[in-house]
């Protein structure tokens, strides 16, 4: 089995913070948001996964590097494909053609969640869905009674389904899919300007393809900084019910409330950290009252008092304030 990661947006509700570093791989409970995905995904299917293709911008060595190390990290290979042109869902996955082969995972990067993975192997393909309030925003599907895949609807502007498409799909036949993606291109298929990978599940449905819905039990979004630190306190309380302290961290005269996820070479002093705080590696907090937050490496906070942050790397931060949302190397008093 292959999985796709189509990765390549600029992040652009989450700036600061993806000014410097690439949406996908900012940090929740200790560990990039991507690492999260394919590690779960790996957990829930089952199967050994061969390759995992990344689909970036041009986000640099570094992170490339960083990508290969997590598949490489999971006993798959890594391999980069690169969307210069944001041409919607259906070009993204297309871009990791030479990986569009045998049985393929979409999964698209900014999402987190927790389903029931197992596969009916008489259908052709499972796309996870979610029942949601307001679903004027996502792409929806209409489904039988048994959860077969009826149709296909791109953001409604009229109610037809509360079943919204989290960004998780799983084809039995990449090569299928593949041609089907290439249709769409080669024919100029597309909506506002861009090819949806819905489009193409719609021609492959209406080919006889069965596709069923998949339920999750827990969907996490990660597109904007609330939501990355709600994302990060779920995740806390799943993965790390009891604090997970590096052994290389040094906590004095400090009270540590669970779950919180505290990384190496971090120091701690007179201070209350938690519930649901992640601590990068290097970080300095001291004199300091920190619960529901981010904050990434060799970051030094002193005398705050912060709740409901996400704060980035190399920052120097003191004073009393609440809500904060401060990029890399920033310096406030």
């Amino acid at each position: 089995m292959r999985i796709i990661v189509p990765m390549a947006g600029m992040g652009k509700r989450m700036r600061p913070h993806t000014l410097t570093t690439p949406k996908p791989l900012v940090p929740v409970a200790g560990k990039p948001i991507v690492q999260h995905l394919v590690e779960d995904i790996l957990h829930m299917c089952k199967s050994n996964v061969e390759e995992i293709a990344f689909v970036v911008g041009r986000f640099g060595e570094e992170a490339e590097r960083s990508l290969i190390g997590i598949a490489e990290s999971l006993g798959a290979r890594g391999t980069i494909h690169y969307q210069d042109t944001p041409l919607g869902t259906a070009h993204a996955i297309l871009c990791a053609e030479s990986a569009l082969q045998g049985p393929v995972v979409i999964a698209f990067a900014d999402t987190l969640f927790s389903a029931d993975f197992n596969i009916d192997p008489e259908c052709d393909g499972v796309i996870w869905v979610k029942q949601i309030d307001d679903p004027s925003q996502f792409g929806v599907v209409k489904t039988t009674e048994s959860g077969t895949i009826t149709d296909f609807v791109e953001k409604p502007s009229e109610f037809v389904s509360d079943l919204a498409i989290i960004g998780i799909y799983y084809l039995r036949d990449g090569e299928n899919l593949r041609q089907e993606l290439q249709h769409l291109i080669d024919n100029n298929i597309c909506e506002k300007g861009e090819f949806q990978l819905t489009n193409a599940l719609e021609h492959m449905k209406a080919k006889g393809k069965i596709l069923k819905a998949g339920r999750v039990d827990e969907w996490l979004d990660c597109g904007n900084k609330d939501a990355t630190v709600h994302t990060n306190r779920r995740v806390l309380e799943i993965k790390y019910p009891e604090n997970h302290i590096a052994t290389t961290a040094r906590i004095t005269n400090s009270v540590i409330i669970p779950p919180c996820h505290i990384a190496d070479g971090a120091i701690v002093e007179r201070s209350v950290i938690g519930p649901h705080v992640s601590l990068g590696a290097g970080s300095n907090i001291c004199d300091s009252r920190v619960k529901n937050s981010i904050v990434r490496d060799h970051t030094t906070l002193s005398g705050t008092c912060i709740d409901n942050s996400l704060i980035g790397s190399h920052v120097k931060h003191s004073g009393t304030w609440s809500d904060l949302s401060i990029g890399d190397y920033s310096t406030q008093a």
